[in-house]
């Protein structure tokens, strides 16, 4: 009986009970509440998560990526994993927010992080060939969810405008893709961001963009699956995980009268740089 053929793992420092764990395609993921400082910021991903798919998809000292960084939350994670950073954001609010919380976590973390590189950068992610980006072994990033933010309706912005102090959109700004009211238009500047990236994007390195589609007026816009269309010409779409949020109240929308469904799900759509994709 030929020997076992020892484990050798040359995408991540898992170990292959770990690697398992991971490849399950939905997962329930209940963050620690959002921290006050942050809470200004409407739409943030949780530090917790963004770990977990630094850990997979990258070895400690890699270079991770998260073009649309907000508040920082990718950051973090990478300095919590020993990983080198890098974000860009448009919002100056919001970038000088993510400095002081990515400044803040590594002075936590002490010694262990005196190596790592952990930059906010405040520029427009459309302009990226602007910027002297080395090369990256990982991009994580979560877009604006169209322009739903405006949607006067929802009831996360209901209670957002009963606090005064909290922002309802990202910002004002023209250049923000959160205020793009044409779909198709909006689609069509986010796909070329991301296409963007393959100029610094290591072959063989993934991607993941975390979305989900979109109700407005009566109707579905799926995001997700349109992105995963448009990019997959341009890297290769290799799989999906479905993140699942299972403590958020059900809302009675359409009751007695359509079907609504309460939307407590996103899609981590998984991309790969292949050299010979076109």
């Amino acid at each position: 009986m030929a020997p076992k053929r020892p484990f050798r793992n040359r995408l991540n420092d898992l170990t292959p009970k770990q690697w398992l764990k991971f490849q399950k395609s939905w997962f329930i993921h209940s963050p620690p509440p959002r921290r006050r400082e942050v809470k200004q910021h409407p739409a943030k991903f949780p530090e917790t998560m963004a770990q977990e798919f630094v850990e997979f998809f990258t070895k400690r000292g890699q270079v991770v990526l998260d073009p649309m960084v907000g508040t920082g939350s990718t950051l973090c994670a990478c300095l919590r994993s020993g990983r080198h950073s890098i974000g860009i954001e448009l919002n100056p609010e919001y970038a000088t927010m993510a400095a002081e919380i990515v400044d803040a976590e590594q002075e936590k973390l002490g010694d262990k992080t005196a190596e790592l590189r952990a930059e906010v950068i405040n520029h427009d992610a459309t302009l990226l060939d602007e910027l002297d980006l080395p090369t990256i072994d990982y991009v994580l990033t979560s877009p604006p969810y169209w322009d739903i933010l405006h949607a006067r309706g929802a009831e996360t912005q209901k209670r957002r405008r009963e606090a005064s102090d909290l922002d309802q959109t990202y910002s004002d700004d023209e250049a923000d893709l959160g205020n793009i009211h044409d779909y198709d238009e909006f689609l069509r500047r986010l796909v070329t961001i991301y296409s963007k990236l393959r100029d610094v994007l290591r072959a063989k390195a993934y991607m993941t963009i975390i979305v989900k589609n979109i109700k407005k007026g009566g109707r579905i816009y799926p995001l997700a699956w349109d992105l995963a269309r448009q990019l997959s010409e341009i890297y290769t779409l290799k799989d999906e995980r479905i993140w699942c949020q299972d403590d958020i109240r059900l809302a009675p929308y359409g009751m007695g009268n359509a079907w609504v469904s309460n939307t407590f799900h996103h899609y981590c759509l998984q991309f790969r740089h292949e050299p010979s994709a076109k």
